[in-house]
């Protein structure tokens, strides 16, 4: 089974998911060579695999550990993951950035429209000073296909971001601020700002830098010093190829081809009904060259309409079953 599944992800709907995420299981089950050994080791009957709940998914973990990684084709580029000194790194080997470019570029559209109408100011310091950033991959497209002349990264220059925010607002012009939690944090309380056409999009993430607040009391601070009703959100990460996006109270949605479960921390082969609490399973189906279903640290509730939320963090005595494998 050697098939090139990645032109039909993107036209995937409700309807077609099911049958697509297990054409995409049995391809990365036999052609992942880590994901290939997990599913033995689970002594998993690829046959028996009918159903999206009997998927079994990789723990997330394995991405620090392992090359997770379908077919046997060069991969194009390593987006790594940011980590504080000394931890261990993600590496997500991706085989085509065209894909990756599909489907950060569908998702935006899906979500905002067309990308033309904006401004895009993204506030990524700690994402800027190191090499293969996902997410500075993706503004800086975003930036380029925005193709408005203020449209940039703002690094450690503060009054001048100010400054662009509040030309922009006088001329009506929409603008997406996109930032890590931290930088917009410290943004917030040296400035008082009156955004009525901007949208503020945090992407988490203290890094060290100061007090880890709940998503609740980060956004009014937010909500506070930029005068603005909401603050949106990206939840995205180094291991997957998608983004989910809140426009408000920490509330995310997928794009079609994304979709997410809730697992038992202390069982994490027991899948959850919708609103109940639990350990978060992505199914990605743009990971389709290296793992699609993924198995995070994060906690967090399903709701009955296919929306999220992130609760928090797994913590290391939360985490059983997982380390079924050492090659």
């Amino acid at each position: 089974m050697n098939i090139d599944l990645s032109h039909n992800i993107f036209d995937v709907n409700s309807e077609s998911f099911e049958r697509l995420a297990l054409d995409v299981f049995r391809y990365q089950a036999v052609h992942n060579e880590v994901y290939a050994k997990f599913l033995s080791l689970l002594k998993i009957n690829i046959a028996d695999v009918e159903s999206v709940q009997k998927i079994p998914f990789l723990p997330i973990s394995f991405f620090k550990t392992h090359k997770v990684y379908t077919g046997s084709s060069e991969h194009e580029i390593v987006f790594t993951s940011s980590g504080t000194t000394g931890a261990e790194t993600s590496k997500h080997f991706v085989k085509s950035l065209n894909i990756y470019e599909e489907s950060f570029t569908k998702a935006f559209s899906y979500f905002y429209g067309d990308i033309s109408k904006y401004c895009i100011l993204a506030l990524l310091p700690s994402y800027l000073e190191r090499e293969g950033s996902s997410l500075v991959y993706m503004a800086n497209r975003l930036i380029s296909d925005s193709q408005h002349p203020q449209s940039g990264f703002f690094l450690h220059n503060p009054d001048v971001l100010v400054r662009t925010l509040v030309m922009l607002e006088a001329s009506g012009q929409p603008t997406i601020l996109i930032g890590v939690t931290f930088a917009l944090l410290e943004l917030a309380k040296k400035h008082s700002l009156k955004l009525s056409n901007t949208i503020v999009m945090e992407t988490g993430g203290m890094k060290g830098r100061g007090k880890e607040l709940i998503r609740s009391e980060m956004h009014k601070i937010l909500m506070d010093a930029f005068g603005i009703n909401a603050v949106h959100s990206e939840y995205g990460m180094t291991e997957l190829l998608s983004q989910a996006y809140s426009k408000g109270d920490g509330i995310f949605a997928t794009p079609p081809w994304m979709k997410v479960l809730v697992r038992d921390p202390y069982d994490p082969f027991t899948l959850l009904p919708p609103e109940r609490s639990g350990a978060l399973n992505i199914i990605d189906l743009a990971n389709v060259h290296s793992c699609s279903f993924i198995q995070t640290d994060d906690l967090g509730v399903v709701h009955s309409n296919g929306t999220f939320e992130v609760l928090g963090r797994l913590d290391g005595s939360q985490i059983r079953g997982c380390n079924l494998l050492v090659l």
